[in-house]
């Protein structure tokens, strides 16, 4: 699991609840059916309207995402499997690795494998994968604008829930307990909005950016392994070329099995 999610969510609540009690807020007062049916219910629809089906479906994989854990120490494993892929190719030949194909679970990676196995031009490998994966940035990027627009739409409702509490309000002029009690819920659905536009929605597509583009670095990678794997690069130079795609502080490992 998403460590970081999980303490954003909890650190978030947490925040505006005993904040709420550091002012001498009630906490009752969030108990207002009609402000989160106006924020909730408001930026559900606002959505509904401004994407097709087929995006708003991906929605619950999304939440999957930003809850999933990246799987650690990823990219050095994936130097040290080009490295052997490489010994083997120097051995036996490039079509050694047709066995190899079939361990690898990663379609990205088994496609670009197998290309270079069928013997493809180097220049059309790369046209294909640079493509599939300009493909793949381009529809991460429409998902996360999802929860981009859900940001903004937040907000703003919550400022709409604000003036209709303000206009039911208007209806307790003589009564200035109610009146009170009245616009002190009004302005409960402009915390569901700015709570949930900037502290979920907003920071949750920004999450989705950063996942993104390490998952892109990842196939930049692979495609590096891949053509060099194909010019015939020695094992030691593919882990040099691919060596840069790590960082300093986790190139030791490999550092100390070279040696």
């Amino acid at each position: 699991m998403e460590k970081s999610t999980v303490i954003g969510l909890v650190a978030g609540v947490i925040s505006v609840f005993v904040g709420m009690i550091l002012k001498g807020a009630p906490l009752s007062a969030l108990n207002n059916p009609a402000a989160f049916l106006i924020i909730i219910g408001g930026t559900v629809s606002c959505l509904f309207n401004a994407f097709p089906m087929e995006i708003m479906a991906k929605v619950p994989a999304l939440f999957k995402i930003l809850f999933r854990a990246e799987a650690e120490g990823g990219k050095v494993e994936m130097v040290k499997l080009f490295v052997e892929l490489s010994q083997l190719a120097r051995r036996e030949g490039i079509l050694a690795l047709e066995g190899k194909v079939q361990e690898i679970e990663d379609p990205f990676f088994k496609n670009g494998l197998s290309m270079v196995i069928d013997g493809m031009d180097p220049d059309f490998v790369s046209d294909v994968l640079d493509a599939e994966l300009t493909v793949m940035e381009e529809r991460h990027s429409e998902a996360r604008s999802v929860f981009t627009q859900a940001g903004t739409y937040a907000p703003t409702l919550g400022v709409l829930g604000a003036v209709v509490g303000l206009i039911a309000s208007l209806g307790n002029l003589n009564d200035i307990d109610k009146l009170g009690h009245s616009i002190a819920a009004a302005f409960v659905a402009t915390i569901l909005g700015i709570f949930t536009g900037y502290v979920l929605w907003l920071p949750f597509a920004n999450k989705l950016k950063v996942k993104s583009a390490n998952e892109i670095a990842h196939k930049r990678m692979i495609i590096e392994g891949i053509l060099s794997l194909q010019a015939g690069d020695s094992p030691t130079a593919i882990q040099a070329k691919l060596m840069v795609f790590i960082p300093q502080s986790e190139r030791g490992e490999l550092a100390e099995e070279g040696a």
